[in-house]
């Protein structure tokens, strides 16, 4: 072997066949993403524990509370009127209470708002199809929200079981519903 030649299964990585370059650059890329979702969710309640009890006013009036939604799985999301990623992802939210139908509970949170014309605007702007409930600053104190938006995926028994910060895709909300 002649010096400076590589052998084995020691070569640098550039050496490699593509395939193996770009396996190590997605497990790379799914680790930071990992990472990243841990450190946003560090401080919303953990999974398993009971999520803060509430019963809040609907857009239209109506009441709903923690203990009416138990039974079937919750996709809960707190955001702002203000908030451009909240925008983009209400469609996400209208497309994943389509697609679970009666099954599970998907519904959201107004927190930070001014007025409760400044919630209806946003809701009649980006057409969403899902109850609407109008929190306050204790219930964002309850559930330690800070990032909007924020939603929590609760267990039908009203446990949290996983959080997401942030934009999130239709398949992610659908897969941290069912999981």
């Amino acid at each position: 072997m002649r010096t400076g030649e590589r052998k084995g299964r020691w070569r640098p990585l550039r050496e490699r066949p593509t395939w193996v370059r770009w396996g190590v650059d997605g497990l790379v890329l799914l680790l930071v993403a990992a990472a990243v979702m841990t450190w946003q969710t560090r401080r919303l309640p953990s999974a398993g524990t009971p999520a803060p009890a509430f019963s809040l006013r609907t857009l239209e009036g109506g009441s709903v509370s923690l203990e009416s939604l138990r039974g079937k799985p919750v996709a809960l999301t707190f955001w702002a009127p203000w908030c451009t990623v909240c925008k983009a992802e209400s469609s996400n939210l209208s497309a994943l209470k389509r697609r679970v139908g009666g099954r599970a509970h998907v519904l959201s949170v107004a927190v930070a708002w001014e007025d409760v014309e400044e919630v209806r605007r946003f809701a009649r702007e980006q057409e969403v199809d899902y109850p609407v409930l109008l929190g306050d600053d204790a219930l964002q104190r309850a559930y330690r929200v800070d990032t909007f938006p924020t939603t929590l995926f609760l267990s039908p028994e009203g446990r949290v079981t996983r959080a997401a910060v942030g934009y999130t895709t239709q398949l992610g909300l659908l897969w941290r519903l069912w999981l």
